[in-house]
C-alpha cells in the first residue's frame, strides 16, 4: 500500500486488514479517534509503535510521556506541525 491508496483508506469505517498495528493507529489518528490509535500503538513494541506513540502523546499535550516514547523509538522530538509528523510517519512506514 503506497500513502495514497492509505490515505484514500480513510474513506472507509474500519482500516485496512494489511496494516501493521503502527499504520492502524496513524489510520485511526486521522479519523479523530485518538483511544483507538493509542491501543494500537500500546500493542505495537517495536521502534515503529513507539513513534507512533511518542506522537500520540505529542498530540495530546503530553510533552514528558512524547519525549519517552521518541527516546524508545530513537527518534529525536518532533518540532514540526503534527500533520506534518503524521505524513512523515505515515510515508516512512509505508515505504518499509
Amino acid at each position: 500500500m503506497n500513502f495514497q491508496e492509505f490515505h484514500l483508506s480513510l474513506s472507509n469505517d474500519v482500516p485496512p486488514s494489511e496494516l501493521s498495528l503502527a499504520l492502524t493507529a496513524l489510520w485511526w489518528d486521522a479519523k479523530g479517534d485518538w483511544a483507538k490509535a493509542h491501543q494500537s500503538a500500546q500493542e505495537d513494541e517495536s521502534r515503529e509503535g513507539s513513534w507512533v506513540h511518542a506522537y500520540l502523546h505529542r498530540k495530546e499535550g503530553d510533552q514528558s510521556n512524547a519525549e519517552y516514547w521518541y527516546q524508545h523509538a530513537e527518534k529525536p522530538t518532533a518540532r514540526n506541525s503534527l500533520q506534518m509528523e503524521w505524513n512523515e510517519i505515515s510515508a516512512s512506514l509505508l515505504d518499509q
